[in-house]
């Protein structure tokens, strides 16, 4: 994420963010998937390949999880050292818990980490606002695990005085760990496949989200060992390679690029999420929580 924008205060945020101008509200389209496909290429930003980690497992399937390092950088950086190791080559998804998580790493737990990897605490699960200037654009409804939630730079916040985190929403991909004061190396990861279970925020590093070949990971058949772990008798999903975009040659890259959450495309997108009044809405929910009003992601091959 890309932080070049002034800090604004929450109140001037929202009222640029969330109420846009009657002469462009009146051109608003009825639905929130209206807004997306008709978005002009402005309000779109292309994620860097270096923040693209790219996995292909059993089957020829195709896995892209977008990085996100302001929010978690050592962990981050440790994943892309991983990558450029090619860590994960012959490893596995060794857990799938229904409505929870799928799971991957080293499923004997043997396999020798390569030098170099950095360090990590609790500390390093949320970001610190204070020595940052950034454009938040704020979801004015009450959450249940924050004191508020916003968007910038394309991803969805949490936010509690001076630190912000990334949510435990549907997609997104967290860093696993023992107990503490484990808080992962980034070797092992998961990503949520179910209800999003927010309980989690602030005790696991979130490191990004999938942004391609979710489909893939959501439909894996469930394991019945405890926790959804594969028991000796299942059939782990072996990952065949896992690489940066970086690394790959340039015609075979992804491309994606998320919605800019500082556009007025955007502010429209979100206001819909919130206030349905399509013909199929007989009753406006008028509020929408962070996890249920997903930033806009696109992949362009």
């Amino acid at each position: 994420m890309r932080i070049m924008c002034r800090l604004l205060p929450l109140s001037l945020s929202l009222s640029i963010a969330l109420f846009p101008s009657a002469a462009s509200s009146a051109d608003t389209p009825a639905t929130p998937a209206a807004v997306v496909a008709q978005a002009p290429a402005s309000a779109w930003l292309p994620v860097p390949p270096e923040d693209l980690l790219v996995l292909r497992i059993r089957g020829g399937h195709r896995v892209v999880i977008q990085l996100a390092p302001a929010f978690a950088p050592r962990h981050v950086g440790n994943i892309r050292l991983l990558a450029a190791r090619h860590w994960w080559d012959g490893t596995s998804i060794n857990r799938v818990q229904d409505n929870y998580v799928v799971q991957w790493g080293d499923a004997t737990e043997k396999k020798p980490l390569p030098p170099g990897l950095s360090p990590t605490s609790a500390q390093d699960y949320v970001m610190d606002l204070t020595t940052r200037r950034m454009r938040i654009t704020p979801l004015p409804y009450a959450d249940p695990y924050a004191a508020a939630t916003g968007f910038s730079g394309g991803w969805p916040m949490a936010m509690d005085g001076g630190s912000a985190w990334l949510p435990h929403c549907y997609a997104y991909v967290g860093v696993g760990r023992n107990v503490s004061p484990d808080a992962g190396t980034g070797a092992e990861l998961y990503a949520v496949i179910g209800q999003a279970p927010r309980q989690l925020d602030r005790n696991i590093a979130v490191v990004g989200r999938v942004v391609d070949g979710m489909s893939v990971l959501s439909s894996l058949p469930r394991g019945t060992g405890d926790l959804g772990f594969y028991t000796a008798k299942e059939r782990k999903t072996p990952i065949l390679s896992a690489r940066l975009a970086s690394e790959m040659p340039t015609a075979t890259r992804p491309r994606i690029e998320v919605m800019d959450t500082a556009s007025d495309s955007f502010a429209r997108y979100l206001r819909l999420r919130a206030n349905r009044k399509d013909d199929f809405y007989d009753r406006p929910a008028g509020g929408v929580d962070i996890c249920n009003a997903p930033v806009p992601i696109r992949a362009r091959n």
